[in-house]
Order: structure tokens, then sequence, then C-alpha cells
């Protein structure tokens, strides 16, 4: 009984940070809404004009119009947008998800390497952090000519161009997580005779699970990002980078259906985010006991 008095209490405090929370993101939400209209709104009546662009519904649709276009048809007698764009979001969801774990999974790897030899770090370091200046626009036509050439179906590109942007957060932040632990604890380990793996696996991998979850968040969104720039090049018309291309063939007569899908995309990246959320919420709350 005593137990279950306790767990009561802790259940409803949990309720009301969650409900806070959603309440903080719904304040937000409204007030970036807000903010918007608001702009256009005095846009509008000043007739605002900074250089070329000027605050029109060509510029600056009303929210409630982009909202309202995705359950219209994108084309006449064709299917609703909301239709295209949930097709959209799953192919290029694929793509982000197989990009993410494959820059995941060598971002992981590369920093388990640097946190177990600082000749490494000294070798590999500087390039992995150089591999990051190179614009993504100049390396994304030149790997799907390697990858396509070679058999692979031209998502897997992508895939490619999408681990790309994603494995330099999770190697960096998995280093510094692997060599941040107390050295007081891991001169403990040692002592007890412990091999490197165990030293990994007990003392390393849990200490540097905060670490390497803020990497995955970062990466999550970043996986998303480089599935849509990757889709451009190689002209893959069935994801959001595809249907961003169409449509802005089409801005000035339907602004609305380039926004309607910038909006699809950004939800989707946001989607991936709280998957990471979630996942180191049921993990990283056991930490602390694998550390003990």
């Amino acid at each position: 009984m005593a137990s279950v008095a306790v767990e009561q209490p802790g259940r409803e405090i949990q309720w009301r940070r969650a409900l806070g929370r959603s309440g903080m993101l719904a304040a937000v939400l409204a007030a970036l809404i807000a903010s918007w209209e608001a702009f256009k709104w005095v846009g509008e009546q000043s007739g605002l004009q900074l250089g070329t662009f000027v605050v029109d519904d060509r510029t600056f649709p009303h929210i409630h119009d982009i909202v309202g276009q995705l359950f219209e048809p994108s084309r006449r007698n064709g299917p609703l947008l909301i239709e295209i764009l949930w097709d959209a979001s799953l192919f290029t969801a694929k793509e982000a998800a197989v990009g993410f774990a494959l820059g995941a999974s060598i971002g992981f790897l590369l920093g388990v390497a640097l946190a177990h030899s600082r000749l490494l770090q000294r070798g590999f370091l500087p390039y992995i952090v150089a591999s990051q200046t190179i614009p993504i626009l100049a390396v994304a036509p030149m790997v799907v000519v390697w990858f396509g050439g070679h058999g692979f179906p031209d998502w897997f590109s992508v895939s490619i161009i999408s681990a790309y942007l994603t494995f330099f957060p999770v190697a960096i932040n998995t280093l510094r997580g692997l060599t941040a632990v107390d050295p007081r604890t891991l001169e403990l380990m040692r002592s007890y005779a412990s091999n490197p793996l165990q030293i990994l696996w007990k003392l390393r991998m849990p200490s540097s699970l905060p670490y390497l979850f803020a990497a995955f968040k970062i990466s999550a969104t970043a996986s998303v990002v480089g599935a849509i720039i990757g889709e451009l090049p190689a002209s893959i018309q069935d994801g959001l980078g595809g249907a961003i291309l169409n449509f802005n063939q089409y801005y000035s007569s339907t602004p609305e259906n380039l926004w309607a899908t910038n909006l699809v995309a950004a939800a989707l990246g946001i989607t991936f985010f709280l998957v990471v959320i979630v996942a180191e919420r049921l993990i990283v709350r056991r930490a602390p006991e694998n550390v003990a």
C-alpha cells in the first residue's frame, strides 16, 4: 500500500509536467502564428517594402490558407494535396531513417575508435571536422553519380547524403561522452582487472548516453534535411524534395502549395526529433543504475 501511495504522487507530478510542456508548446505555436499574421497585416496596411520584397498574399500567405490548401486538390481533378504530401513524406522518411541509421552507426564507431586512441584523434579528427566544411550541395551530385553508377537505387544515394549530415554530431558527442567519465571510477574498474570492452559497456557507455542522445536529436532532424536536399540532384519526384521543386515552378500562382510542403517537411523533422526523445526517456532513465 505504501509503494502505491508513493507512486501515485509521482505519476501526478509527471502528468503535470507533461501538461505544462504541452501548454508551453501550444503557447509558443500560438505566438508564432499571431506574429506571422500581425506582420502580414502591418505589412499590407503600411505598404512595407524591403528592397524587392513586398508583403502580400504571394510572399506571406495566411496560415489558414496554407493549412486549408492541404485539403484542396493539388491540380484540377487531382488528389488532395495532403494525400500527395503524405506519400512523399513516407518516401522521404524511409531515406532519412536509413541515412540516420547509417550515419549514427558510423559516427558512433568513429567516436569509440577515437576515444581509445589519441593517435587516431590527432590523425583523423581534423579531417572529420573538415568534411563538414564542404557544402552538401557540392557533395550530393557526386554521391548520386557514384552510387547510381554501381546499381544502387536512387533513394539509397539520398540516404548516403543524409548519413553525411548525420554522422558528425554523433562522432563528436560519442568522443566527448566516452572520455568524460570520472577518472576515479575508471581507475576503480581497472583495479578490478576489467578489460577495455567491460569498461566500455559498463562505465563509458552509460555515462555517455546524455551526450549520445543530444547528438541523436541534432542528427535526426539533419537526416530529414539531408534526404530532402539529396532528392534534388537525384531528380527523385517521389519525395518531399521533388514536391518542393514541382511546386516551386508554380509559386507565383499557388504559393500555398509550396508553403504547405514546407510545413509538412517541418512536421516530419519534428516527428524524428520526438522519436529520439521517447527513446531517450526509455533508455537514459536506467543509466544511473548501470553506472552505479
